[in-house]
C-alpha cells in the first residue's frame, strides 16, 4: 500500500479501485471549506460536493463541450492506450469530476497525464495563460468492498440527477452512463 500527503491523506492498497474527484481551480470558496463539519473525510466530501453541484460560484468551465469532451477523451485514452488503470465509472460535472478505477501506476502520475493534459487543452480553448485550471490536490477514497463499489458507481453516474441536471443518468453526455457512450 502506498501513502503520501499534502494538504490531503492518500492512500493507495494495492489492487483495490480508488474514487477520485478533482475540481476546477477557484470552484469552492475558502468559507465553505471552512464551515465543512470536520467529524469525518466523508461528511467533509459531502459537503463540498453538495455545494460544487449547485454551481453557484466560481468558474463552470466544464459546461464547454469541447472541454468537456476532452476530458472524456483523455480518461478513456488513459485507460485504453497508456493501460493507467481500469475505468469504471466517471462523470464530468460543469466544475468538477468523478471517477472510479483502479490504477495500475501510482495515482499521482494518473493525475498529472489527466490534469495536466486536459488542462493545457482547455486553457487553449479559453485563450488562458498562465492560470490554473483545476484545484492542485485531488479527493480519493480507497473502495474496501464490492458494494461500496456499486454505490460509488451509481453515486457518479447519478450526479447530474442529483444536480437538476437531467432526469436520467443516461441522458448526461459527459458520463460512463451516457447513451452517447
Amino acid at each position: 500500500m502506498s501513502y503520501y500527503e499534502r494538504h490531503l491523506p492518500h492512500w493507495q492498497p494495492e489492487g483495490r479501485p480508488l474514487f477520485v474527484t478533482w475540481r476546477l481551480s477557484g470552484s469552492l470558496p475558502a468559507s465553505v471549506l471552512q464551515a465543512a463539519p470536520t467529524s469525518s473525510a466523508g461528511k467533509r466530501f459531502a459537503y463540498a460536493d453538495r455545494y460544487l453541484d449547485k454551481a453557484s460560484t466560481g468558474p463552470l468551465w466544464l459546461k464547454d463541450a469541447r472541454i468537456a469532451h476532452g476530458v472524456v477523451e483523455r480518461l478513456r485514452y488513459c485507460e485504453m492506450e497508456l493501460k493507467l488503470y481500469n475505468l469504471f465509472a466517471f462523470v464530468v460535472m460543469v466544475n468538477h469530476v468523478h471517477v472510479l478505477f483502479e490504477p495500475r501506476v501510482p495515482l499521482a502520475k494518473i493525475t498529472r497525464l489527466i490534469k495536466g493534459h486536459t488542462a493545457r487543452e482547455a486553457n487553449r480553448i479559453l485563450r488562458r495563460t498562465g492560470q490554473a485550471f483545476w484545484q492542485d490536490e485531488s479527493f480519493d477514497h480507497w473502495v474496501r468492498s464490492e458494494g461500496e463499489c456499486q454505490r460509488i458507481i451509481s453515486y457518479i453516474e447519478r450526479n447530474p440527477v442529483a444536480a437538476g441536471l437531467v432526469k436520467q443518468p443516461e441522458e448526461w453526455a459527459w458520463s460512463s452512463a451516457s447513451v452517447q457512450g
